[in-house]
Parts: C-alpha cells; structure tokens; sequence
C-alpha cells in the first residue's frame, strides 16, 4: 500500500503524456515548419527562371510565384518531370504561363543553350533562382570535367547568372536569389584540392560546394552595387526532398524524422521571400533562414577567398566577367 501513490503518480503520467503530445503536437510542428513568407506581393508582367523546379523547393516556389501571376520557366535536366510539373501548377494555378525548358547543370553546353534560347524567346528576366543542386553524390564528373558538387553547385549556377546577367540588367529592378545551405558552416575552400584532386568525401564536397554559393553571392552583390539587381543567398531549412538520395543515412533519418522536418512548400517559404518581399528590393549580398537574416559562418565572409573564387571560376569556365 506504501507504493500505492507513487503507482498513481506513474498511472497518471503514462495517461497524460501521449494526450499532452497531442495537444502540442500542432504548436511543435509549427515551430519546425520555420518561417513564412507574407508578402502579397503580385508578379504580373515579371519573369522568373528557377532551376531545377521540377520537385521540393523549386516546384513548390514555382507553385507560388506562378500564383502571383508571373511568367515562370521550369529549367530542368528531366523534361518528363518538368512537363508534368509545369502541367501541374498551370491547372492549380490557372496560370497559362508556366513553360518547362531543357537545362543540365552538369553540361555547360545545356546551360549556354538554354541561355541562348532563352534570350531569343524572353525580352526580360526580372527573378533568377538558383534551385537546382546535388549533395552527398559519390565522387563523379560533370560533362565537362568538373567534380559532381562543384560543378553542379556552383560552376553551373555561375555560368548561367552570367550568361543571363545582362537581360537582369536591363530589366532592373531584379532579382537573383541563390539556394545555399546551412552546411556551408562546415566548409572550405582549398584551392589545391577545390575539386577533391587529392581526397573526396562527399559530404565535406557538398558543404563546400554550398559554402562556393555563399562566397558567391558575396562577390556577385559588391560586383552588381549599382545596377539595381541584387543577389541574395538562403538556407531553406531541413526539408523532405528527393536531394538525399545519394545518402541511405539521410533517407533513414528523414523517415525517422519526418515530423521534424520541413515540407517542401515550408522549405519553398525563405525563396519566395527573397523573391518577393518588397523590403528586400535594395537588399544584397545577404543571407537568410526562415525568412529573416541569418548567421554567416566566418569563411562566408573572406572576401579575399570570394574574389579568388571568382577567378578561377572564370577560368574554368572559359569566361571573363569584370
């Protein structure tokens, strides 16, 4: 009978508790679902380009600035996919211009076409998406040569912002909003193995890859002072996607922890914001989470390293761009 309270207690606690996880299961959703983006911004009139908008984040961005009314091209490796998805957000939206186009990231003959083509068809580009990625892929080469990550991360989103600066340009005030990671905290730029030359370990490569897009952004936005086109970089949150499917480890943790991830419209909120929300229109050269400014890791700060970058960018690519 001394036991009797304590097994109440007990009683009571095992009762309680799976009600009290229910009641705060939708308080603590909330709170992993991140930021909101809550511009009503319109975008009739205005084009965007985001790659990779065929799945997660970039199709759920395309969703949304498709239902402010803009013109949005889907640029995308899988055109099975992108027609189905541009198909898809043309019938929710009721937005007729909603168009897929051909573009590898890993082939800087795709992107210097889709870039020819686009400018043979668009008179304006007022929003460029930087979306698309690879992370935690095993080691491998683009068309070109370039490591996988590198190349696809970084090199391929350089080119094409440059071959497509001029159209942002002349249709300034414009934007261009680069999907980078929180995962640039653990990276570096070592420009004697910028490549895994001499070791590779792909989770290190992708960190590194997204720390190239936080440098970029740097040196892109000091470069663009003027020109009333801005260029921003953002960590879209820990979401559900399809971009592990390189890492079992990560597909096992997202089935464990679903709950706590985002979805890809709430990993979609922190785009949409940067593309959208009107007190960003002169702001450039930052870096947002959950649709606020956020914390830039030391190395995303050199700019020494940014301008470096940007050098030998150019010389692997081919181009010059002052």
């Amino acid at each position: 009978m001394q036991d009797f309270p304590g097994c109440a207690l007990a009683l009571g606690l095992a009762l309680a508790l799976p009600l009290l996880g229910l009641l705060a299961a939708p308080y603590i959703r909330k709170y992993f679902a991140g930021g909101k983006c809550t511009s009503t911004a319109k975008l009739n009139g205005k084009v965007v380009v985001i790659t990779g908008a065929n799945t997660g984040i970039g199709k759920e961005t395309a969703k949304d600035l498709a239902g402010r009314g803009a013109r949005v091209i889907l640029a995308c490796r899988d055109m099975e996919k992108a027609e189905a998805a541009a198909n898809e957000i043309r019938t929710k939206t009721g937005n007729q211009q909603v168009i897929a186009k051909k573009l590898d990231l890993a082939d800087t003959k795709s992107i210097r076409e889709f870039a020819e083509n686009f400018q043979e068809e668009e008179k304006e580009l007022h929003i460029l998406i930087n979306n698309a990625g690879v992370m935690m892929c095993p080691y491998s080469k683009t068309v070109d040569g370039f490591e996988m990550q590198f190349g696809v991360n970084h090199l391929g989103p350089f080119l094409l912002t440059f071959l497509l600066i001029e159209c942002l340009k002349q249709s300034a005030p414009s934007r261009i909003v680069n999907v980078s990671s929180l995962g640039h905290r653990r990276g570096s730029i070592h420009f004697e193995n910028l490549q895994g030359e001499k070791s590779y370990n792909g989770n290190k490569a992708y960190c590194n890859s997204k720390l190239a897009s936080i440098l970029f952004t740097r040196e892109l936005a000091r470069r663009l002072q003027g020109t009333r086109v801005t260029a921003n970089a953002l960590h879209p949150g820990a979401v559900i996607t399809e971009l592990v499917r390189h890492s079992a480890i990560m597909i096992f943790l997202g089935k464990l922890l679903t709950f706590f991830l985002k979805t890809a419209q709430e990993g979609a909120q922190t785009s949409v914001y940067c593309a959208v929300a009107e007190e960003l229109e002169s702001v450039s050269g930052k870096y947002f989470s959950d649709c606020k400014p956020a914390y830039v890791w030391p190395q995303g700060c050199d700019d020494e390293t940014a301008k470096k970058l940007w050098d030998v960018s150019c010389e692997l690519l081919g181009i010059q761009w002052d």
